[in-house]
């Protein structure tokens, strides 16, 4: 095997890979409080090289002798999630809610097998339904302060006003109606982020092991909070990706050059 092969083509799948990340944290830049991603890459396992075929020098044991350590290059590590807020941008609409501080609000989610769990996120992008729920645009129903706490997506913990009064939510997340509290926005938190792993839909499940926390974060009604990617960053990013790329493809050409002069030239029988 010509290693220098192996170390190319690894470098480049490497790429590919944190492309992909990349064109995915620029595809939801204008997603509401979408949390970009990023990548690790670690090396391969460092493997003794050995001389081959060298009788003059055999070790104590009578095996090939070692001369020193080598790596077959790179491949990634693992892809992380950036939990870091995004800015605000005010909306003026009054279901419209943003979280400053760490925290995710609690949603009631049901699949298309009708089956309900309980979800989190920190888009706030809410809206009262024809019941008068607080509901998510895809019509999850937002948990009040109990049902976040709990875990429970049961209908009795959802949020219910009167969709033809005003709303006023302050920053405790208390949905005031006519002078009268009449829910409360769930917020909570968790012990460890790792826990955490997307659902899609803008959303987070919460896997085992993971431990719901009380949180400090406050509501912010009137505003959004936007994608903590920064579309320059990524950009230039994707730049350094290009040139790491091509310089694989330059080390893949060059090595076949040199196999080539090696089979058809040097090789060759004048």
């Amino acid at each position: 095997m010509v290693k220098g092969l192996y170390t190319a083509y690894t470098g480049m799948v490497n790429e590919m890979k944190r492309l992909d990340v990349l064109s995915n944290n620029l595809a939801n830049a204008n997603t509401t409080a979408y949390k970009k991603e990023g990548t690790t890459s670690r090396t391969f396992a460092d493997e003794m090289a050995v001389k081959l075929n060298d009788t003059s020098d055999y070790g104590p044991y009578g095996f090939a002798r070692d001369i020193g350590e080598i790596s077959f290059s790179v491949h990634l590590g693992q892809t992380y999630t950036d939990y870091s807020s995004g800015s605000f941008e005010v909306t003026d609409n009054a279901t419209d809610l943003a979280i400053a501080g760490d925290g995710f609000f609690a949603i009631s989610f049901t699949n298309k097998a009708g089956e309900t769990s309980v979800k989190y996120t920190r888009d706030g992008s809410f809206t009262v339904n024809t019941e008068g729920y607080l509901v998510t645009k895809d019509g999850d129903y937002v948990l009040n302060a109990t049902g976040a706490l709990n875990g429970d997506p049961d209908p009795a913990n959802y949020i219910q006003v009167d969709p033809n009064a005003t709303i006023t939510i302050n920053q405790l997340g208390y949905v005031i109606q006519n002078d009268e509290v009449v829910g409360t926005i769930g917020l909570v938190d968790f012990d460890n982020y790792d826990y955490l792993e997307k659902y899609g839909e803008n959303m987070y499940n919460l896997l085992d092991g993971g431990n719901l926390i009380d949180t400090d974060a406050t509501i912010e009604q009137g505003v959004l909070e936007t994608s903590n990617v920064n579309v320059v960053n990524e950009m230039v990013n994707m730049i350094t990706i290009q040139r790491a790329y091509e310089a694989g493809q330059k080390v893949i050409t060059s090595i076949d050059s040199t196999l080539d002069k090696a089979v058809n030239s040097i090789g060759r029988i004048s």
